[in-house]
């Protein structure tokens, strides 16, 4: 049986969007919507589906089962509503939104309607990162005691200026937080649990944009580790992230999504044959060039439909990265300099 997909946005990720879901048996492109009627135009020829410039037409399109939102993050709650009220399962890019009012209304609306809503967190997929969640909940690590994430990319000046909403608290809801390093703050929560405290700074130290460009926090999770955040897109050329997690059984690297190191007490049986995992995408770069990530995450998300499973992240989990960010945005604006 053929799935039916529309696409909402017509930007590079949508672009990784419509080869990810062309590379999977039994899923067809339909229809492309976008406010920009040339890209638009361009995307739907590409991948021979019907191109729209009119939300409402598009979402009457038939057939169409599922829509993946591929815009503004600030637009994800509202396009993804009206999507659900349509009937049709949502899978947006990160954030799920700007704000968690905003979330809230989507899952409702999702809820309401009886469809399926994940967010495209695609690391969550990644071999080695799998590979580190096994040994986390098996308790090769023992009790996590210490985490140091790092998120020092770059993003050239043209990233911000070529955009209207890049940076901005309307449609990206902040800076390098909630835009480049959310993917590692739902990793540190998927990995290790809830956070019950945080301090934070934030900081615009180069680009000429209304959010920050830099934050660092500090994090005490429930499980009684302690961590540190560091997020930027102003460290030239840009570096891949590092994660490092020790517990009372050792501690295990992670840099550009692969095990770099692993040093354990009592090592685990699938210790050996460490792959050298994601490597194609630079750390300095703003473009998905390897769709394997999003392939794995909208397969993941027709298993759940299919199955009436729960997705890896569905909106509840993509929820709780947002509300972290919140915390720390809070705490930065709120605490004493």
């Amino acid at each position: 049986m053929t799935t039916h997909i529309g696409l909402v946005g017509s930007g590079n990720i949508t672009q990784t969007h419509a080869r990810a879901a062309r590379a999977i048996p039994g899923v067809q492109l339909s229809a492309i919507f976008g406010t920009n009627p040339q890209s638009v135009t361009r995307l739907a020829t590409e991948h021979q589906a019907k191109p729209y410039t009119d939300l409402s037409a598009f979402l009457a399109h038939k057939p169409l089962d599922l829509v993946i939102l591929g815009t503004p993050s600030g637009l994800h709650a509202e396009q993804g509503i009206v999507a659900a009220q349509h009937g049709l399962h949502v899978l947006t890019e990160k954030p799920i939104d700007v704000s968690t009012k905003k979330a809230d209304a989507l899952i409702a609306a999702a809820d309401k309607a009886n469809v399926k809503l994940a967010v495209i967190f695609q690391d969550r997929l990644k071999p080695n990162i799998q590979r580190l969640k096994h040994w986390l909940d098996r308790g090769f690590l023992g009790k996590p005691l210490l985490v140091d994430a790092r998120v020092k990319w770059y993003r050239s000046p043209d990233y911000y200026s070529s955009s209207r909403w890049r940076g901005t608290f309307a449609l990206d809801g902040g800076g390098a937080l909630i835009n480049q390093a959310i993917h590692t703050v739902d990793l540190l929560l998927w990995l290790l649990g809830d956070v019950l405290r945080v301090q934070a700074r934030t900081a615009t130290v180069l680009h000429k944009i209304e959010a920050e460009d830099t934050a660092a926090a500090t994090l005490e999770f429930a499980s009684g580790a302690v961590g540190t955040l560091l997020a930027t897109t102003a460290a030239y050329p840009g570096y891949p992230r590092r994660l490092e997690i020790t517990g009372t059984e050792g501690t295990v690297i992670l840099e550009h999504d692969r095990i770099v190191a692993a040093d354990l007490r009592n090592p685990p049986p699938d210790f050996t044959g460490i792959t050298n995992g994601d490597t194609n995408q630079s750390a300095s770069s703003a473009a998905v060039t390897d769709i394997s990530g999003h392939k794995a995450i909208l397969e993941d998300f027709l298993h759940a439909i299919a199955n009436n499973t729960q997705p890896i992240c569905n909106g509840r989990e993509g929820r709780r990265s947002l509300a972290l960010v919140e915390s720390i945005y809070h705490c930065a604006q709120h605490e004493p300099r």
